[in-house]
């Protein structure tokens, strides 16, 4: 991995959506991958994925509901077998006694509503997303609450082992 442009150190919010994008990775989603990282005075405190509850068979076993029934993106969350990374971020925290008041979340995309609520009641007080997600009552919701809301990349380029080579 290097940095862009002259090889500088990355800034804070590039590293840490890089740390999100890698946590991405393990999710067992079909149709969208999103990794998550709470953050407070530039220490992780957890990292959540999208896939379903620890134990059960997820969809890359079982395939996706959602996508068989053609539910459009942001609706019927109620139908899919899988926790979103918001969400797992927060329970991992929790499992694990970890406070996270006060503290910044670095998201490859827009919590959605439900996960904004949760987060706006664990007192996260700023989000960091790469991609929008198609729900304006998160949206309204998120300015309502005066969460620190900004659209965020990373000038970080992963390389494979064959791209090294």
């Amino acid at each position: 991995m290097e940095a862009r442009g002259n090889n500088s150190r990355p800034s804070w919010d590039s590293y840490f959506m890089s740390i999100a994008h890698l946590v991405a990775l393990r999710s067992t989603c079909l149709r969208r991958k999103v990794g998550a990282v709470l953050v407070k005075d530039h220490r992780i405190l957890a990292t959540g994925y999208n896939g379903a509850p620890a134990g059960l068979k997820h969809c890359l076993e079982l395939g996706c509901l959602r996508e068989e029934m053609h539910v459009p993106s942001g609706q019927r969350h109620e139908l899919c077998r899988a926790l979103h990374a918001e969400q797992n971020v927060l329970i991992q925290a929790a499992q694990h006694g970890v406070p996270v008041a006060g503290s910044t979340l670095y998201c490859t995309n827009l919590p959605c509503v439900i996960c904004t609520k949760m987060l706006i009641n664990a007192g996260v007080v700023s989000i960091r997303y790469q991609e929008g997600y198609p729900d304006e009552l998160s949206m309204g919701m998120l300015r309502e609450a005066d969460i620190d809301l900004r659209a965020c990349t990373t000038d970080i380029v992963f390389h494979t082992k064959d791209e090294m080579s």
